[in-house]
């Protein structure tokens, strides 16, 4: 089709102008820094990863739990999950799970992050009816336990959390309550599986890296509705993810025996996730930006904005 000179005038200076907004906006909301992988962050724990070790059933360290009581101030009690065989000050995550359901749905995650260097609390909510607000509370509630815990003399975890290097996972409500969390400045790092929750207005105000886990056949959670809408709420200027499991029901972010078909993807994203933004440990970026995700069978969908 032949294009007149001034049709060609016009689409150049709408390309222009096209151009000229897409750099005002990039400066106003620019991507996240690139990380050098050279630096390390000083929290570096364990070998240098490979992916044989963050996809196995357990990380470099052994494992201790510690029962918590359902007597406790602001949630419903849980297990802490520890390292033994290191030594120093480690971030610390709690693990919250969603309605009606009870503290063994998400306790997969507890040995599995605490084996690779973290302190972690898989816990009980007051109620199995709590909504995403309550458990945003009780969440806070849970960390406010662990930071005490750090300083509790003669105590499990005595003197072993670092207390600025908190994250938290939550599934289902507990997913919601933990986008929730992450509006509030307190916690570095966040992974919602398949979280559900009223709105996703508030998200555009969350503050920690995020990583969302969804479930491709989710219909308590349809993904349209609460982690693909909850995923574009995020600001553009943390590090996100969304991570979309193939085939996946409501229960594909949970982990273990029962739904134990994407402990793989799980654990080497989630393990990834958790130590390159709770540790700033760049040694699993690798494992975040760049390799192809959708050619893994087990993820339908993939979204992030690397590089971090």
């Amino acid at each position: 089709m032949t294009t007149t000179l001034m049709s060609r005038s016009l689409c150049s200076l709408f390309a222009a102008g096209a151009l000229a907004f897409s750099a005002a906006t990039m400066a106003s909301n620019p991507p996240p820094d690139p990380v050098d992988p050279g630096q390390p962050s000083g929290f570096e724990r364990g070998p240098n990863p490979t992916l044989s070790l963050v996809e196995a059933d357990r990380g470099p360290f052994s494992v201790r739990s510690n029962r918590v009581s359902g007597l406790v101030s602001g949630f419903g009690g849980g297990t802490i999950h520890y390292p033994t065989n290191t030594t120093g000050t480690m971030a610390a995550v709690v693990v919250i799970p969603g309605y009606i359901s009870a503290e063994s749905s998400i306790e997969w995650w507890g040995p599995k992050l605490a084996s690779h260097g973290f302190v972690v609390m898989t816990i009980d909510t007051n109620t199995g009816f709590d909504q995403p607000p309550s458990r945003a509370r009780q969440i806070n509630s849970a960390l406010d336990y662990l930071v005490d815990q750090n300083t509790e003399r003669n105590g499990e975890v005595e003197g072993m959390i670092d207390t600025d290097r908190l994250g938290v996972i939550g599934w289902s409500m507990g997913g919601g309550g933990t986008l929730r969390v992450a509006t509030e400045g307190r916690i570095k790092a966040a992974i919602p599986l398949a979280p559900w929750d009223t709105s996703s207005w508030q998200f555009r105000n969350v503050q920690a890296p995020t990583m969302i886990i969804a479930c491709e056949s989710d219909i308590v959670a349809p993904v349209g509705s609460h982690a693909s809408p909850f995923y574009n709420r995020l600001p553009g200027d943390i590090n996100k993810a969304f991570v979309e499991l193939d085939g996946g029901n409501h229960y594909c972010g949970n982990g273990g025996a029962s739904f134990g078909q994407y402990d793989t993807v799980l654990s080497r994203l989630g393990v990834s996730w958790m130590k390159r933004h709770l540790d700033n440990d760049t040694r699993y970026s690798q494992f975040l930006c760049g390799p192809n995700h959708e050619s893994d069978r087990e993820i339908s969908e993939y979204r992030g904005n690397c590089p971090y």
